[in-house]
């Protein structure tokens, strides 16, 4: 069996020593990737003591009684709170002089997002949003097609980011709430990944774009929603090529279909993130599926292909890659494709900029 070569392959982070911010499901699955990635994780914050206790047995750490005491003793935070607590704890561990990993949004509004880009800048700290699906050794093949002018000049993009956990009426969760979860919902939540994949991917940026969003349940529990299900977006890239993007959370039986198609002058090219061992180029001529092995990748692409071929690679996998190569950033190492919290600002533009032009009906203009 062929040797691979991997960023996790040896981890140099016994010594670092890292705080999760939450207790939910995305604390859980930072918990792992920082376990592998070889670093201490010493503690849990969640947003009561009791919800701290439970999140510590899970985890198997310390319950910290407070986020300021977690600040204190790690290295490093891993803020997974309800969105719009990210701000506030991010550059609370930013100010203690922390390097931060922040789920996204990064905040609530571009504005606030843009305050902890400056913050983080002027300090020799990690700042990272984990944007992981860019961690997908086929994605990373998917961009390297770009790069190496084998799509030729972009024509059309298309992309879908589609789930159904919000499809009924009784379907809720705390991110309704725009005091809690800010006010976009579907788009903040997963049309970010896709717009990230896409520029990441394209290496083009959207330029403008026009949207509409709809409601598709005007009460939720005791809520009056406020916040979208779903998002419809044209958009426009930097080099005048066209696409259209359609976000949902109410699409029945779809789980996390995350679909992103770059049709260039040579050559298209699909990803599909429920088949991420597969990317499909499409030509005029013959299509093919181009299956993950390493000796067939590029070298960023093999870099990330941890695993045989034969042996599946999937989210936690492209999760555990993104925190090795956040962590290599504080060894002094420059990854290839580290989402920092720029790309979390971006993400946050954005999205303001869909609710922008779904309430005025407008193009808007997404030119940093």
């Amino acid at each position: 069996m062929p040797e691979l070569i991997s960023q996790q392959k040896a981890p140099s982070n016994q010594d670092l020593k890292v705080g999760v911010i939450g207790g939910g499901f995305m604390a859980k699955t930072h918990a792992e990737a920082i376990r592998r990635a070889g670093a201490q994780l010493i503690g849990v914050r969640s947003s009561s003591d009791e919800s701290t206790t439970r999140a510590a047995q899970a985890l198997g750490v310390q319950g910290f009684a407070s986020v300021d005491a977690l600040i204190e003793q790690s290295d490093v935070i891993h803020v997974t709170s309800p969105n719009a607590l990210h701000a506030k704890q991010a550059k609370a561990a930013l100010a203690a002089g922390r390097s931060v990993i922040c789920e996204k949004p990064l905040g609530t509004s571009g504005s606030e997002a843009a305050e902890l880009v400056q913050l983080a800048e002027g300090l020799n700290v990690l700042a990272a949003v984990p944007f992981v699906y860019r961690y997908h050794p086929m994605v990373r093949q998917a961009r390297a097609h770009v790069q190496d002018g084998k799509l030729g000049r972009l024509l059309t993009v298309r992309g879908e980011y589609l789930q159904d956990w919000m499809h009924t009426v009784n379907d809720n969760n705390w991110r309704v709430e725009p005091e809690k979860g800010g006010a976009s919902r579907a788009f903040a939540d997963i049309g970010s990944h896709l717009v990230d994949l896409l520029e990441f991917i394209s290496g083009e940026k959207i330029v403008r774009l026009n949207a509409s969003t709809t409601i598709a349940h005007a009460r939720r529990g005791d809520i009056n929603v406020t916040t979208e299900d779903a998002a419809a977006v044209i958009v426009q890239m930097s080099s005048g090529a066209i696409g259209t993007l359609i976000v949902s959370q109410v699409n029945a039986g779809r789980k996390n279909g995350l679909t992103l198609e770059l049709s260039g002058a040579t050559s298209a090219i699909e990803f599909q993130q429920e088949k991420p061992e597969e990317l499909w180029i499409g030509k005029p001529e013959i299509s093919s599926v181009l299956s993950r092995q390493a000796s067939d990748l590029s070298p960023d692409a093999a870099r990330l292909s941890v695993v045989p071929a034969g042996h599946p690679m999937g989210y936690r996998d492209a999760f555990a890659a993104f925190v090795s190569d956040a962590y290599a950033t504080l060894r002094g190492e420059e990854p290839e494709g580290l989402p920092k919290f720029s790309d979390g600002a971006r993400a946050n533009r954005l999205t303001d900029a869909v609710l922008e032009s779904a309430r005025t009906g407008s193009w808007i203009s997404t030119n940093d």
